[in-house]
């Protein structure tokens, strides 16, 4: 008689899976459990859950605490993976000493969490937040080290602003207004309805951080920072239809 006819279970296979990112934020859930959220270069924004992980003996301790970078196991389930183990690859600890760094790492992860797409490979996105907090924790925080980062998180999810060439017919002079639904800097002839006129030299400076590595950004004139800083914030806003609550603190 066929082993299914004498009642023979046949076990499922157990879905394991080993991944890196870096944790986002996360909630309770239950009595004692946490909902943690990560992104991750391979699939992007993850929720998984943390079982026990409020409680005082719980065996996962400080690993999942926002900003860390974590090397998980995971139990793939219906609607939550489960963390089987954790490890911390880098806790960038020296940023949690400094008001300033958690702020600007705070900002970060909230940008991150906003544009990161589940089940999509994020490896751009993955190590731009990975040098962000890499710079944070070697003390290089600075509100152009934040203006740099939203201006290259805007080009990993391809919304860039044109800064050095009109974003209507590519001129390349007489760049006089600034639209944030326009996509940028405009020439007196394709000027759109809404554009603004910034000060002399905000683009350049813009650009100037746009093109330069988080951990070596130009000395530039320091009278424009704050306004530069707004300015990337306006128009990434813009392009995400949603505010980044973190950026009134630093602001």
């Amino acid at each position: 008689m066929p082993d299914r006819a004498r009642g023979t279970k046949y076990a499922c296979p157990v879905a394991i899976r080993h991944d890196q990112a870096i944790v986002l934020r996360s909630y309770p859930f239950g009595d004692a459990d946490r909902v943690v959220v990560l992104v991750s270069p391979n699939n992007g924004k993850i929720r998984t859950v943390a079982k026990g992980v409020r409680k005082t003996k719980s065996r996962f301790g400080g690993r999942l605490e926002p900003f860390t970078h974590v090397d998980l196991v995971l139990y793939e389930g219906r609607n939550l993976d489960t963390i089987t183990q954790v490890a911390i690859v880098e806790p960038f600890r020296r940023l949690r000493g400094n008001l300033d760094a958690v702020v600007g790492a705070g900002l970060m992860v909230e940008a991150v969490d906003a544009v990161a797409q589940e089940e999509e490979s994020s490896l751009r996105l993955f190590l731009l937040l990975q040098r962000g907090l890499k710079a944070l924790d070697a003390g290089y925080y600075s509100p152009d080290l934040i203006t740099a980062f939203l201006l290259k998180l805007a080009d990993v999810v391809g919304v860039a602003p044109a800064l050095m060439e009109c974003a209507s017919c590519g001129r390349r002079d007489g760049l006089t207004r600034f639209s944030f639904a326009g996509g940028g800097v405009h020439c007196h002839n394709c000027q759109p309805e809404g554009g603004v006129r910034l000060r002399a030299g905000i683009t350049a400076y813009l650009d100037s951080l746009a093109q330069a590595e988080l951990m070596s950004l130009p000395t530039l004139d320091a009278s424009l920072s704050g306004e530069a800083m707004g300015i990337a914030r306006r128009f990434l806003e813009h392009h995400l239809d949603r505010k980044l609550f973190s950026l009134a603190a630093i602001e």
